[in-house]
């Protein structure tokens, strides 16, 4: 057959398969790494009130760019995945998912471990924006890859799942910032010794994730037809171990062109153009929900008159709630049309945000901040799903990268943002601020996202 044929062979093999224990395994695979991605990203607020501690930043600053605001410490950390997803993210297209996971964990573990013994502002935000260009690349790649591994009909339950796994890190760090940051083990700050378990944890995930094959529907697009079966042919016999029969036939669709290089001028012509304008300013805007809240809630706390140590606390047990909203999510994830599940989530997030900044108790403090996260957790899981299924696989990474990658720069903007709001109206300041963005977020999907459940993803991006 043609390599147009082979490729489209490949799919319809793909998309026959069983959400079994060998999907699962790779979805695991996947997690292990961004494990330590979702690490890095809630350190940024565990660490924060350290750094203020030890007398290198300040908790708000008035002035957008200070060195020494933890706004900017913030900045630093998204300006760096902006940079690593939007021009970066084309490197998944063109040199393959699994050989991205080697450079970005690598990348990010060393230049962590070097901002871990830096002793001014102006170095860690350095070391942290170079740290954080490997972690964007890595993002880009998990949503490209998860989707291309499983079948349409648990694209939800995988992205859940890899969520799930994900999430579990968060009240480890949480407890190690609870543990570690107001303290100096060794004589060494509490905050750098968060900082080097990211690092050393990332390099043990490297390795751990070795045995992901490449992606077959990639290998096919490019022509490389010995190793996409030879890839396939195992992922098929481990796949009918796990059912104990034969795999049922695979449903190949009507021959049709498949390119395997992709141009980033394609993304700007229809379906493709709509797809993009609606994901890029979804995620200007959802940033402002889910990172305004996890990687401030410690500072805000403390801005509530929180003393550091018992904010630290709280954040600890608001954070053990993380897994807890994938988990709860896998109930609903292949059943309800992604785009309205965002729509809910929105609703939680800005609702539950407001209630949150009205506390003055620490149970209902405590209560409303498990609120925001869960529907925050909710969000994170269903939209990675929904907008890497919109696009081809030849353009997945670069459409990925480049919807991401607005994320990335609103999220470094909103560190800054939330410095100044919280300098002037405390967090009810904060909250009227993302209850706003979240509003805008649903009104976006809810009138322009497209429908996404249970379509392949040839026929989405047809």
């Amino acid at each position: 057959m043609s390599d147009d044929e082979y490729a489209l062979h490949v799919a319809a093999r793909l998309d026959r398969l069983p959400y079994s224990r060998t999907a699962k395994h790779f979805v695991f695979l996947i997690s292990i790494g961004a494990i330590f991605e979702l690490y890095d990203l809630f350190m940024t607020a565990y660490i924060a009130p350290g750094l203020v501690k030890s007398g290198l930043f300040a908790t708000s600053s008035l002035h957008f760019f200070g060195l020494s605001g933890v706004g900017f410490f913030v900045f630093c950390t998204f300006a760096g995945m902006f940079v690593g997803t939007i021009f970066f993210g084309f490197i998944a297209d063109r040199a393959g998912r699994r050989a991205i996971f080697t450079v970005s964990l690598v990348w990010y573990s060393l230049a962590t471990l070097i901002m871990a013994f830096q002793h001014t502002a102006g170095g860690i935000d350095l070391f942290r924006f170079i740290a954080s260009i490997g972690l964007g690349l890595e993002q880009v790649t998990i949503d490209t890859f998860i989707p291309e591994l499983v079948p349409p009909n648990a694209r939800g339950r995988a992205f859940a799942l890899y969520q799930f796994i994900e999430f579990l890190i968060v009240p480890v760090v949480a407890l190690l910032g609870w543990l570690l940051v107001p303290r100096q083990p060794l004589g060494l700050d509490g905050w750098r010794w968060v900082a080097i378990i990211a690092s050393v944890g990332a390099l043990a995930a490297w390795w751990l994730r070795r045995a992901l094959p490449e992606s077959p529907r990639w290998l096919a697009m490019h022509g490389k037809r010995e190793r996409a079966e030879r890839i396939m042919r195992d992922i098929e016999a481990s796949a009918t171990r796990d059912l104990g029969r034969p795999l049922p036939p695979a449903q190949v669709p009507g021959t049709a062109r498949v390119e395997s290089q992709g141009r980033f001028v394609e993304l700007l012509r229809p379906p493709h153009r709509k797809r993009l304008i609606v994901m890029s300013v979804f995620n200007l805007l959802a940033v402002i929900g889910f990172y305004g809240f996890s990687a401030w809630v410690p500072t805000l706390l403390i801005a509530k008159g929180v003393e550091i140590t018992k904010s630290l606390q709280y954040a600890f047990i608001i954070a053990i709630a993380n897994p807890f909203g994938p988990l709860l999510g896998l109930l609903i994830a292949d059943r309800m049309e992604p785009k309205w599940q965002i729509v809910c989530a929105g609703i939680g997030i800005g609702g539950f945000m407001v209630l949150f900044a009205m506390q003055v108790s620490p149970v209902t403090v405590i209560v409303f901040g498990v609120l925001v996260t869960l529907s925050n957790n909710w969000l994170s899981f269903i939209f990675h799903s929904y907008q890497a299924e919109q696009f081809p696989t030849r353009l997945r990474g670069r459409a990925v990268g480049f919807v991401y990658g607005w994320g990335r720069a609103s999220a470094a903007i909103v560190g800054l943002l939330i410095g100044f709001f919280l300098s002037v109206g405390g967090t009810p300041g904060v909250a009227a601020f993302m209850g706003v963005a979240m509003v805008l977020m649903i009104l976006v999907i809810a009138v322009f996202g497209p429908r996404t459940l249970r379509r392949p993803l040839e026929e989405i991006s047809r």
